[in-house]
């Protein structure tokens, strides 16, 4: 069975942004593309560039504006270089007000 770490509430997860939480002693990054949301590491694979900061939405594919990396947000799979290593992705799910993350 699933482990759910309550992590932040969604409304502090701007639309179209992203938000850095902790998670078991792990930071991850949340996006909330349209009211979805998607967990994921919050540093890029490419050069550890943080994408809370760096990091770019349009539809599901996030580009990491450090060096130009693109994944996509529902399965971290690298869709452009320079990254070869795939973001590690999280299941989510809401719960009241609450958005909850696999831990």
């Amino acid at each position: 069975m699933a482990n759910y770490v309550t992590a932040i509430k969604t409304s502090d997860v701007p639309v179209e942004g992203i938000t850095v939480v902790d998670v078991s002693g792990r930071q991850i990054a949340v996006a909330n593309v349209g009211g979805t949301f998607y967990a994921f590491d919050a540093e890029c694979t490419h050069e550890q560039c943080p994408l809370a900061e760096y990091g770019e939405i349009a539809g599901t594919t996030l580009t990491c504006t450090c060096h130009g990396s693109e994944f996509d947000l529902r399965t971290g799979k690298v869709l452009a270089p320079p990254a070869h290593t795939p973001l590690a992705v999280y299941r989510t799910r809401v719960e009241g007000d609450v958005l909850q993350i696999e831990a």
